[in-house]
């Protein structure tokens, strides 16, 4: 029984497949070659990440194909409903990277805090010549501790990004329209862990009351946040969007950027990538990183060991 990995898997997800008989093949097939590959091979499980589209054409194409695996969150590159629809499993792995991504937001934000985004800018270039004038532009930091932040959608990436949160002496507000209540615990190295009740506020309560604004939602057909949304905001805020290209309208960003609504942006996912407009990657308040949010050893892991205890148990 042959898995395609065509995005990659780490390598615990390799040794818990081919230890219960699955053969794993780890070429990156290109998306027009993909359909002859899974044929030829006579693939039954096709693993993606972001790369890979698995759309009606695929799925009608590969009778051979059983099962769909998508190493994240979000499958918006892969028409579920129609794979299910024809008899295939669709499976995905939401809880394996929300710690990653949401530390990923706090590099965002300890990072947009103290101007690193564009202090690793400007030292390579004037550091020996115009130290003591980076230090005054960098010299009005703000802290993290004490203030509010924003969270918009509350499911496992949000509240993960919530905990450090609380953990760094944030106060956490949310919004989210399926999560009127919920109890977060935040433990700590030693065992110890607090818990925190928290209440969906109304998504204008959350814009209006943050003073830092991370989103945690799935892809959207319109903007969640855009040009009315920055306007009810407070002046100064900074945000971030580790969630998906598109719910952030990246105009309107840059206006509320360039008139000092926002004091800095921070992006790991972009409205038109994977070629994001040059305004974004030059801008000197946006804070960038290309789509990281689950790419650390930990979570690669977790998601390996996750899919493959999942195409164990349906396959076998």
């Amino acid at each position: 029984m042959k898995i395609l990995a065509n995005d990659g898997i780490a390598q615990s997800g390799i040794q818990a497949l081919e230890s219960e008989g699955f053969e794993v093949l780890t070429t990156t097939v290109a998306q027009e070659q993909l359909i002859p590959y899974i044929n030829e091979n006579e693939i039954i499980g096709l693993l993606v990440r972001s790369a890979t589209k698995v759309r009606k054409d695929l799925i009608d194409a590969c009778p051979n194909l059983k099962l769909i695996g998508r190493g994240g969150v979000g499958m918006d590159n892969i028409d579920v409903a129609y794979a299910k629809e024809k008899g295939l499993y669709v499976i995905n792995t939401p809880a394996a990277s929300s710690e990653s991504v949401a530390e990923l937001v706090f590099a965002h934000l300890f990072g947009g805090v103290r101007y690193l985004y564009d202090a690793n800018r400007q030292m390579p270039l004037d550091g020996d010549s115009k130290f003591k004038q980076l230090k005054k532009s960098y010299a009005g930091g703000t802290e993290l501790r004490g203030k509010t932040l924003g969270v918009i959608g509350f499911g496992r990436i949000g509240r993960a990004t919530a905990k450090i949160a609380l953990g760094v002496g944030m106060k956490v507000i949310y919004f989210d329209p399926f999560l009127e209540k919920t109890s977060l615990e935040v433990s700590f190295f030693d065992g110890q862990s607090v818990s925190f009740d928290l209440a969906s506020l109304s998504k204008e309560e959350v814009l209006q009351s943050s003073d830092f604004i991370t989103l945690h939602v799935p892809a959207q057909k319109e903007y969640v946040i855009g040009q009315k949304e920055f306007a009810i905001m407070k002046d100064g805020v900074g945000i971030v969007n580790a969630a998906r290209g598109g719910v952030v309208d990246e105009v309107a960003l840059v206006d509320a950027l360039e008139n000092g609504k926002i004091s800095f942006a921070g992006l790991d996912v972009f409205e038109s990538e994977p070629n994001p407009e040059i305004k974004i990657l030059m801008h000197p308040k946006i804070s960038l990183t290309p789509h990281i949010g689950a790419a650390t050893g930990e979570a690669q892991d977790r998601i390996g060991t996750e899919l493959a205890s999942q195409i164990i148990s349906l396959l076998k």
